[in-house]
């Protein structure tokens, strides 16, 4: 089982977006010293549901502020980016970080984004595919060209190589006294001075681990059957959505394992992509079921209202919104909201039932900084070893 923190630098109401990001960045860090096990970063455009516009780019500060946690994008939106230009950006994150970058990809939305940069719906609609195949190629390969209706150009090597991935140096004690910051701590100054309720996590000592070859890891958000049937052709791993539950997660890894060996995938070359499948999720730790409900549900409608309700379709297209307040208790009813124990045991059932066993958990449902700093502690101290 493998635990992640899930930050959509989410803007609550009355809330400046420095403040978001800041509170990102925070909690990765938190994540870290709480003994998770990565965190994934979203991107948005334009709304405050989230108000990083480029997940690579903030991946690549914490990364810069951490050692040993695994940092990914979940993900980033491959209708509004060249695929050549984040290959390079994700080439560069995975060689300087010694691999503990994974990157995740989209399809997005029918969103004005693809009218500001100029990509056009058909990149939406159509053009995921050809986006894809040419990312993979260029984080695998060493010279590439692309001849497609989006993109044609002529062959060019391909610098920095994704695929030359050093073996990384052991730590040793004399690299913790020169990197104090390899050095297990307690939480950090300013969480105790907020709360001092927050509970002092096991802070396992940083291992170097030497990352798998062949470019930094994949994964394709799938929010479809034919996102399921593009991810089991290309062998990728697939990232779930929050929004479903674990019978729908259930027929996406039974789909994707039948459309994987249709596809001429071995059973160990499946078995080791489901190996690598996320089920994004919800985890709000507190000392009751309802403390943890009312935290939600006093929050995330008003964001959900706020956020969602800003984005804008690139052709006017109709567009429905669920209510924020079901919304939010469909997540409650779904994911590791309540008391350590009931958190721990959504997830076991969802790995029980989905074989799915790598979360990313939303932990900034209360929209404030010192109470996400406290859930992310709370999640690795009391209910990670619950999983163990």
């Amino acid at each position: 089982m493998r635990a992640g923190a899930f930050l959509l630098s989410a803007q609550f109401p009355g809330q400046r977006h420095a403040e978001a990001l800041e509170r990102t960045v925070s909690a990765g860090v938190a994540a870290e010293r709480a003994g998770l096990d990565s965190v994934w970063l979203a991107e948005h455009h334009f709304v405050p549901y989230g108000v990083c516009p480029n997940a690579a780019t903030l991946a690549a500060l914490l990364l810069g502020r951490t050692k040993r946690i695994g940092v990914g994008t979940a993900v980033s939106v491959l209708s509004t980016a060249h695929p050549v230009a984040l290959g390079e950006q994700a080439a560069l994150l995975h060689l300087t970080s010694g691999g503990r970058f994974t990157l995740g990809v989209g399809r997005g939305g029918p969103w004005v984004d693809l009218d500001v940069f100029g990509s056009g719906v058909e990149a939406f609609e159509s053009g995921f595919p050809e986006r894809l195949d040419l990312l993979l190629r260029w984080l695998r390969g060493s010279r590439v060209g692309a001849d497609g209706p989006a993109f044609s150009f002529p062959e060019v090597a391909v610098v920095p190589r994704a695929t030359e991935l050093p073996v990384p140096a052991p730590a040793t004690v004399h690299d913790t006294h020169r990197h104090p910051e390899l050095r297990p701590r307690m939480p950090f100054p300013r969480q105790r001075s907020e709360s001092a309720r927050l509970p002092v996590p096991h802070v396992p000592t940083p291992v170097r681990t030497l990352p798998a070859a062949g470019g930094p890891p994949l994964v394709v958000a799938c929010t479809s059957r034919g996102s399921v049937q593009l991810a089991a052709e290309r062998g990728l791993p697939m990232l779930l959505g929050m929004h479903s539950g674990d019978d729908d997660k259930k027929e996406m890894v039974d789909a994707y394992r039948a459309a994987a060996l249709a596809a001429g995938r071995t059973p160990e070359q499946v078995a080791r992509a489901e190996r690598e499948h996320v089920a994004a999720g919800v985890a709000q730790v507190a000392d009751s079921t309802a403390e943890a409900r009312g935290t939600l549900l006093a929050a995330m409608p008003e964001w959900f209202r706020h956020g969602l309700g800003a984005h804008r379709t690139v052709d006017g297209r109709e567009r429905r919104m669920r209510d924020p307040r079901d919304y939010t208790e469909l997540l409650c009813d779904l994911h590791a909201v309540g008391d350590p124990q009931l958190c721990a045991d959504r997830m076991l059932a969802t790995a029980e039932r989905t074989g799915i066993r790598r979360f990313a958990l939303l932990v900034e449902g209360s929209g404030d900084r010192t109470a996400t700093l406290h859930n992310v502690a709370r999640l690795g101290a009391e209910v990670l070893p619950l999983l163990r």
